[in-house]
């Protein structure tokens, strides 16, 4: 859930920088490679890469169903995060070529990014995590903590939660978004 803070944040950000656009404003082309970076590395490599391959299996083998329960419906709003990041790399590459229009649909996918997040981390935290945390024992918990950090150091490499900290907090500043 920790991590989940730091993406709300990210969300923020992209929801600040998508009302100036819709408001007539250029889209910031580094912002918007540095949230695409940040999401594609840290939500989803790191992240959801955590949940994919170990919390999720672990709890549906302790029970919790994944064909027509919330694991499965997370791992559907996965993909769909997925998609709208695809929309936003192509619209922003469209954008650098010369395609203003596609300011609008850069802001549409990361407008359905950051709500879909959104609800899907308030399902993580007050659905499926309590589900979570009434099937897995002490073992479980530690055996996890150690396959998360190993997952950390193969997907992404030691420093990079702290460089996304530092990323984070570098975009909030620069949209003028204060740090809750």
């Amino acid at each position: 859930m920790h991590e989940h803070r730091l993406v709300e944040r990210m969300l923020n950000i992209l929801n600040e920088a998508s009302r100036k656009i819709a408001a007539g404003s250029d889209v910031d082309v580094d912002l918007f490679e540095k949230a695409i970076d940040f999401i594609k590395t840290f939500a989803d490599r790191c992240h959801h890469m955590k949940e994919e391959g170990e919390l999720f299996p672990t709890i549906e083998q302790k029970g919790i169903p994944k064909e027509g329960g919330p694991i499965g419906m997370m791992l559907h709003e996965h993909s769909i995060g997925r998609g709208y990041v695809r929309g936003m790399e192509e619209a922003l590459r469209r954008y650098r070529a010369g395609d203003k229009s596609q300011a609008q649909v850069l802001v549409q996918n990361a407008r359905g990014y950051a709500n879909l997040l959104a609800q899907h981390i308030m399902k993580e935290d007050n659905i499926l995590y309590p589900m979570a945390n009434r099937v897995l024992n002490d073992a479980d918990r530690k055996k996890l903590d150690t396959r998360f950090e190993r997952i950390e150091k193969k997907e992404i490499g030691e420093g990079v939660h702290e460089k996304y900290h530092h990323m984070v907090e570098e975009l909030e500043s620069g949209a003028g978004i204060a740090q809750e």
